[in-house]
């Protein structure tokens, strides 16, 4: 993982993947009510210097790396993933051949 970048930025994106992973009620779920209330607790502010705040973005960079990693791995596995045991005329097509014609009409 190189440069963090901005907090804010990667918060948004931690959130894109919680919708990504939890659909349309994300906002009710435990994680998403955890990330925003971590983010808001290690913010910076005029009255404090919060050091905790990088290692908070590291965290939620790492679990955001995290996420977005396994809903790739997911996507990959549903497209390359093996369908079972194909006959020999699927698998000639596949290839782009015709299995010949047995004498008979066999076939």
């Amino acid at each position: 993982m190189a440069a963090l970048g901005v907090p804010l930025r990667t918060l948004r994106a931690l959130l894109r993947e919680l919708r990504h992973a939890a659909g349309r009620s994300y906002r009710d779920s435990p994680a998403y009510r955890h990330v925003v209330a971590a983010f808001r607790a290690h913010r910076v502010t005029s009255e404090k210097l919060c050091r905790a705040q990088q290692e908070l973005h590291f965290q939620a960079a790492t679990y955001l790396c995290l996420l977005r990693s396994v809903r790739e791995h997911e996507a990959l596995h549903r497209e390359y993933h093996g369908r079972g045991e194909r006959s020999p005329q699927e698998v000639a097509g596949l290839v782009g051949f015709k299995l010949p014609q047995q004498p008979g009409g066999k076939g």
